[in-house]
């Protein structure tokens, strides 16, 4: 059947009658895919699994009372801010995949469970690909925090509300909700969105800016790289902190445009002249073709020279904690 986007509006470059686009368009070629899927070769870690969880994991210990944030995995982190807690693109699960027993599966241990958070008063979800919004995950939180807002990408409100949320707020690009003082914008981002066989693009995907006390926070979410970057510089000039993903990048002729690569994201650290930036999208899920050990080596071999004192990005351990 030929499907109608609700949500169209004819005025913005991203909407188009049947769904989403990205400003600077780009479609995943079957062909492509295919082709990286026969040439796909998982690489382990140097020295394995087991040493590069005892370096680079630990149990999340949420009892730091100031502002601060933590890495949890992947696109996962826990942020609290201004008396609110926020978590982003939650995802505890072992696997993420429509079906639980195939699928990629977490390499590294999960470092909290849903029963072990603190109060969340917000989740904000970039996305609806498995690896970022995960229903096991969100059904958890709905049950434990039954008033906590969802805040989402246009058109992925239906699925939060038929899996039980109470509050869910859909935003579209640069639209904005004000939460007891703390700010969230969504933000365009370079990517795409599928959950079926036959709904690609039909809900939108972003980044989220977090403003409180003259303070900002930016989750880039999943995103390739895309002059929009240059563009948020001029309307975020001041941003804190910065949550840049760092890995899934390889084979870069296939995920240039999906994925951001470590040298991609120190750029857009570098153009929007953030004051610090922390490395998440590595470390749990085998999703492209780098080992997992391989991003924060490169950024780590990139970094030292190219950054002023007062610049960080930071590379956490999954589960550890940071102030902010």
């Amino acid at each position: 059947m030929f499907y109608k986007n609700p949500y169209y509006d004819a005025n913005k470059k991203h909407h188009t009658p049947t769904g989403f686009c990205n400003l600077e368009p780009f479609v995943i070629n079957p062909i492509d895919f295919a082709k990286w899927r026969k040439q796909r070769k998982v690489i382990a870690p140097i020295g394995g699994y087991k040493a590069f969880i005892e370096k680079w994991f630990q149990t999340a210990d949420f009892s730091a009372i100031e502002n601060g944030i933590w890495w949890l995995g992947h696109a996962s982190t826990l942020i609290k801010i201004n008396q609110k807690t926020i978590l982003t693109d939650p995802v505890f699960s072992k696997c993420v995949s429509p079906l639980r027993f195939i699928g990629p599966r977490r390499r590294t241990p999960c470092p909290t469970a849903v029963a072990q958070l603190p109060k969340i008063d917000v989740i904000v979800i970039s996305h609806n690909h498995y690896d970022h919004l995960d229903y096991p995950t969100i059904k958890q939180l709905i049950k434990r925090f039954p008033d906590v807002i969802i805040c989402v990408p246009l058109g992925l409100k239906p699925k939060l509300l038929s899996w039980g949320a109470n509050q869910v707020v859909e935003l579209d690009w640069y639209d904005n909700l004000d939460i007891s003082g703390l700010k969230l914008t969504a933000i365009p981002a370079h990517h795409w969105s599928r959950r079926a066989i036959f709904d690609t693009n039909r809900t939108l995907w972003c980044g989220w800016m977090m403003e409180y006390a003259n303070r900002t926070i930016y989750f880039v979410g999943d995103t390739g790289y895309a002059k929009h970057f240059s563009e948020l510089k001029q309307l975020f000039p001041n941003i804190d902190v910065a949550l840049i993903p760092i890995g899934c990048y390889a084979p870069r002729w296939f995920m240039h445009n999906q994925h951001i690569d470590p040298q991609n994201a120190l750029k857009i650290f570098k153009e929007l002249a953030c004051k610090r930036a922390i490395a998440i999208h590595w470390g749990a899920f085998e999703l492209a073709d780098d080992p997992l050990d391989e991003p924060p080596k490169i950024l780590q071999s990139m970094s030292e020279p190219n950054l002023d004192d007062e610049q960080l990005f930071t590379i956490l351990k999954i589960g550890e904690h940071t102030s902010i």
